[in-house]
Parts: C-alpha cells; structure tokens; sequence
C-alpha cells in the first residue's frame, strides 16, 4: 500500500506539473506581412486581457507577476502579455520612433488580439503601455471592455522632457534598473535604443506641442480604473488630474507610497485592485 501510495502521489505531483506547464505559453504571432510580435499567455478563461508594457519593456520584464498570480484571481480570464514590435523578443524589427510610434503601436495591438481571436478585450497599461492603451481604448471604443492605467500621460510638458533628460545616460541608472534591460538589447545596443526613445519624446514635444493622444482620452467610454503612485517620479503632477477629468467613466485607486512600478513593488494589493475591478 505504501510503494502504491507513493505511486499515485507522485503521479498527482507530474499531473500539476503538466497542469502548471500548460498554465502559461510563449510564442510568435504573425500580425502583418513583416511583423510578428512575441507573446506570453496565461490562465484558461475564455475571456482577454492584454498587458501593455512600458518604454523597452517586454512581456517579462513589466508583468511577470501578473502573468502568474492574476490567472488564479480572474478565472474567466485569459492574460496576455505581449513585446511591443522592436521591443523585447519581438525583433526584428527594429524600433522606429516616428512621431506617430504610439498609435502604431496601438493598431499593431488591436491586430494582435483580432489574430488571437479576441477581438473585445481589457487592457492593462503601464507608463509607455498606458498611453498606448489609452489610444487603443479612444480609437476601439466597441472592442476594449475595460482599461486600467498607470504611471501614464496624455501630453508631454517642459517638466517632462526636463526629466527624460536627466535619464537619458543610462550608465547613472541603478543596476537592478538598468541590467534588465542590457540582456535584451545588450550592453552597447541599450544606450542606444533608450537615448532613441528620449529624443522621440522630446520631438513630440517640440513638434505637437506636447500632445501624444489628448484627443482619443477624451473618447474612451469603457469603464476605467487609474491607478497612481503618489511618489511617481517619472510623470509630473499634472498629468493624473487630467486624466480623471476627461475620462468621464473612471475610478480612481492612489498608494500613498507608491512610486512608478506599483504593479512590481505592491503586486499582491494591485492585482488584488484590478482583479476586483474586472469582474464588476
């Protein structure tokens, strides 16, 4: 009885690792002729969320906790982390940073989850993801279902592009920052991409006056969940209270001590909120 005990348990154990191995998948999905963007999938539900990651950021690097903790919370939910094209392992192609990259991004988006077969879906966006999820909610109002946005920004002021400024030498940036991203795009190749990035935002600034998606914030009408710490240093103050007096259906969650990465340092109490807020 005891070897047969010891049979069916460890039958049990490779039966959860199957499950558990199942449970999140990683793999290349074609959205135009010379575009395919690298993808992370978790949790079984039927229905979608796709998480938007921030400047340079990939499926990994900006959602891992949610990729493995927010399919036990939302059950009915499948999550969907994607490499934005030119960022993470969705390369080639390289990045171009046209003024208009953030709407590309969006429709590159939007493809995504129509190839996926989702074509109505929630978003989570982050920072560089936030504003990109913010045009895709104003341009798709019938598609997302529900936004939830954070660390974002509808324009670009004279304090932002001061402070992209003071980041723009990553050899400053701590190495818990900056090492993350040096094994993507290599020690010589993140620099570069990063002082590309900078550049960009401060084009935007000189040449459309600041505005990045000023008017698609005004055309969300899904329900929406801004989400803010109080000590980000990464936008200027401005840029939340704008955001919840143009997007008419939202609510809003602060920590007191959060600063850009909320969903990173307080990943239990964020999924928690948004998981919350999904199934309302």
């Amino acid at each position: 009885m005891g070897f047969a005990n010891s049979i069916k348990f460890l039958q049990k154990i490779k039966f959860a690792s199957r499950m558990f191995s199942t449970q999140v998948k990683e793999k290349k999905i074609k959205i135009s002729s010379d575009i395919s963007v690298n993808i992370v999938e978790s949790g079984q539900g039927k229905k979608s969320i796709l998480c938007m990651p921030g400047a340079l950021g990939s499926a990994w690097t900006d959602f891992k906790p949610q990729i493995e903790l927010l399919p036990k919370l939302l059950p009915d939910y499948k999550i969907i982390a994607w490499d934005p094209p030119g960022y993470g392992k969705s390369i080639p192609p390289q990045k171009q940073f046209g003024l208009d990259f953030f709407n590309k991004d969006a429709e590159y988006a939007h493809q995504l989850m129509l190839e996926l077969g989702s074509p109505n879906y929630s978003i989570l966006g982050w920072s560089d993801g936030g504003i990109t999820a913010i045009i895709l909610a104003g341009t798709n109002t019938k598609a997302v279902e529900k936004l939830v946005i954070w660390g974002a920004n509808a324009f670009i002021n004279e304090e932002d592009v001061k402070l992209y400024e003071a980041i723009r030498d990553v050899k400053k940036w701590s190495p818990r920052m900056r090492e993350p991203m040096e094994k993507i795009y290599g020690v010589d190749g993140f620099p570069k991409l990063w002082s590309d990035w900078v550049d960009i935002m401060t084009l935007i600034y000189k040449e459309k006056k600041g505005n990045i998606c000023m008017e698609e914030v005004e055309k969300i009408s899904c329900p929406t969940l801004i989400v803010h710490g109080k000590k980000d240093p990464m936008i200027s103050p401005e840029h939340v209270p704008y955001l919840k007096e143009k997007i008419t259906n939202c609510s809003y969650y602060e920590f007191p001590e959060g600063k850009h990465n909320i969903h990173l340092r307080y990943a239990e109490q964020f999924n928690k909120l948004v998981s919350e807020f999904i199934k309302r």
